[in-house]
């Protein structure tokens, strides 16, 4: 009945939004542009395996921006990988945007999911303080970075504070029950732009700024749906994920600088299920399995950058460390505990251009990546990367 409900809703927006973009839409008054970012650097990995030094510049991805009118907008996003030798072209996002009024916009198509704050405005690699996500972050993380559908989005101010809210209706993930890699069963698969079933997901998030220079955001946000296949065993299997998440950006007097705190906690629950056990999993595990199925990712970030000094060179320099931590399910075959603590300074050329010198530590026990028998693994990678927006 809720989802009902809110697809009538987002029916009526599109249709009062088409309405008005008719009526308000003027030939001739347009604009077009490109932004984008991209990233060359170094890596050095150590692990269990050996060590490993490749220089990178593996990242491209041009933003194209079109405006008509005062309401309407379309954008769209590339992103030119190169992985293993071979270059893969993705479509980030693409979707058109329409503004009600000052309070509300609609937009639909492909775009980044607000579930949190990291996907949606953190990531890319000039913004990101850091050369590497946080665990449980990105495409291949246990939240979604975007999905397809239709959102209805704004903001508006409380006395002297503000909030931001979004609400969104998306095809939603899948879920992968083991018939192709057995020891991923019951993962979400959120990379799914063809609905497997009839059921949408439905998904928001409400950010909140209790001071008056809007330094500080407190959001919360959640994410709901069924990811089973129609018409199988799995099509009544439901998942719920929440998020919170936490910024605050200020200069300080007393610090001769800029404080920049970012923290964000992720959890995902699937509803129980049972998995069929592959050939090689049947020694340890029964034909038919299951397990509490849920997950949790979170990140604490902190940088400071003393831009009050007067010395050019030191007010550029950047110093930043992040702690995260990702544990998936207990009795899973991808049931693993990892942590990472990484560490870096940054130097800002401009204002959208960095150099990044980054250090992470990450320690995993389990994983379905990891070798038989195998205890805790150890990692350390150093990145020296150039980003530039633009």
């Amino acid at each position: 009945m809720i989802m009902k409900k809110v697809l009538l809703l987002l029916l009526a927006v599109l249709l009062l939004g088409g309405n008005m973009m008719a009526q308000e839409s003027k030939p001739g008054k347009t604009q077009f542009m490109v932004r984008g970012y991209g990233f060359a650097g170094l890596n050095y990995l150590n692990n269990a395996d050996g060590t490993d030094v490749s220089y990178v510049g593996s990242a491209f991805a041009p933003i194209f921006m079109f405006k008509q009118g005062d309401r309407f907008f379309f954008e769209a996003e590339l992103e030119f990988v190169l992985e293993k030798n071979q270059l893969e072209i993705g479509l980030e996002y693409a979707n058109l945007m329409y503004v009600l009024n000052k309070y509300l916009m609609v937009r639909a198509g492909k775009f980044l999911l607000p579930f949190g704050t990291f996907m949606e405005r953190l990531h890319p690699s000039w913004i990101n303080r850091l050369s590497s996500k946080p665990l449980g972050f990105g495409h291949d993380g246990i939240a979604p970075s975007s999905g397809i559908g239709v959102e209805l989005r704004g903001s508006a101010p409380i006395g002297g504070t503000t909030i931001n809210y979004s609400l969104y209706m998306t095809n939603g993930p899948t879920l992968k029950d083991g018939s192709v890699e057995p020891d991923e069963a019951g993962m979400l698969n959120f990379e799914n732009y063809i609905d497997n079933n009839i059921n949408k997901a439905v998904g928001g998030r409400v950010g909140f700024f209790p001071l008056h220079n809007n330094s500080m955001e407190i959001g919360a946000s959640f994410f709901t749906g069924k990811p089973g296949d129609k018409g199988s065993v799995y099509e009544d299997v439901t998942s719920f994920l929440w998020a919170l998440d936490f910024s605050y950006v200020q200069q300080i007097s007393a610090l001769k600088g800029v404080l920049d705190i970012k923290a964000q906690y992720n959890h995902s629950q699937v509803s129980d299920a049972f998995y069929t056990a592959g050939e090689e999993e049947r020694d340890t595990l029964p034909d038919s399995y299951t397990f509490n199925n849920l997950s949790s990712a979170y990140y604490g970030q902190i940088s400071y950058r003393p831009s009050m000094l007067e010395s050019k060179f030191l007010k550029n320099l950047e110093l930043i460390a992040r702690y995260s931590q990702l544990s998936t399910p207990e009795g899973s075959l991808w049931e693993a505990e990892t942590n990472e603590l990484s560490f870096g300074l940054n130097y800002w050329i401009t204002w959208r251009q960095v150099i990044k010198v980054n250090y992470s530590f990450i320690n995993t026990e389990g994983g379905h990546d990891a070798p038989e028998g195998a205890g805790n693994q150890k990692s350390n990678t150093l990145f020296v990367h150039w980003a530039i927006g633009f």
